[in-house]
């Protein structure tokens, strides 16, 4: 895949999009309207060439008052619809404020949806505030820092999530700063699973 990497932004031309990308992109572009966000997990390898199917993307959202929530609910509602409840003020005050992730379809169709949750952990406050941008063909996307991504995968363990961090870490391991990657491989005590896998 041909990109060009900077410090800000990696850009990558002349993808043919999948249906994937095509529905994450629909959905981003609604979402940045109303609120900030940042894609997590599995997308990140599909979207840099890695070879496996994905029900879902997963987003991390600044979180916002109800009357934005709603808001952002209003503009989607004629193309998608939210699984968990047909009713904003139970999504939002349920789910969403109880540390619960929503998802959000298209309408009529189950798959593939957006796994849609505020931050919970100072590490999601991190990945949203330290975002990546991304220009896809000419589409923008946001995703999680690399150096984070990575270890994160690792940490996960399951063995299509060290896949997931082989493939990433393959591509872009000249490119991502090194001294921050080694200190989220600490934090999160991947430091045996990089070896195993990645060194």
């Amino acid at each position: 895949m041909d990109f060009n990497y900077s410090e800000n932004c990696i850009s990558i031309q002349d993808k043919v999009l999948s249906k994937l990308d095509q529905f994450t992109i629909d959905f981003t572009e609604k979402l940045e309207n109303f609120s900030k966000y940042v894609i997590v997990s599995g997308y990140i390898s599909i979207l840099f060439g890695r070879n496996r199917t994905s029900e879902d993307i997963d987003i991390i959202v600044e979180k916002q008052s109800f009357q934005n929530f709603k808001s952002f609910w209003n503009y989607i509602e004629k193309d998608y619809e939210c699984i968990n409840s047909n009713d904003p003020n139970e999504a939002y005050h349920n789910y969403l404020l109880e540390e619960s992730a929503l998802r959000f379809a298209r309408k009529n169709s189950f798959i593939p949806n957006v796994e849609f949750k505020y931050p919970k952990t100072s590490l999601d406050e991190w990945t949203l505030a330290k975002r990546k941008k991304i220009v896809l063909n000419q589409y923008i996307l946001y995703i999680s820092s690399l150096e984070l991504q990575i270890p994160f995968k690792l940490f996960l363990g399951s063995e299509k999530d060290i896949e997931d961090a082989l493939h990433l870490y393959k591509i872009f391991q000249k490119y991502i700063n090194h001294s921050l990657f080694e200190e989220f491989i600490r934090k999160l005590n991947t430091e045996e699973l990089f070896n195993t896998y990645l060194k």
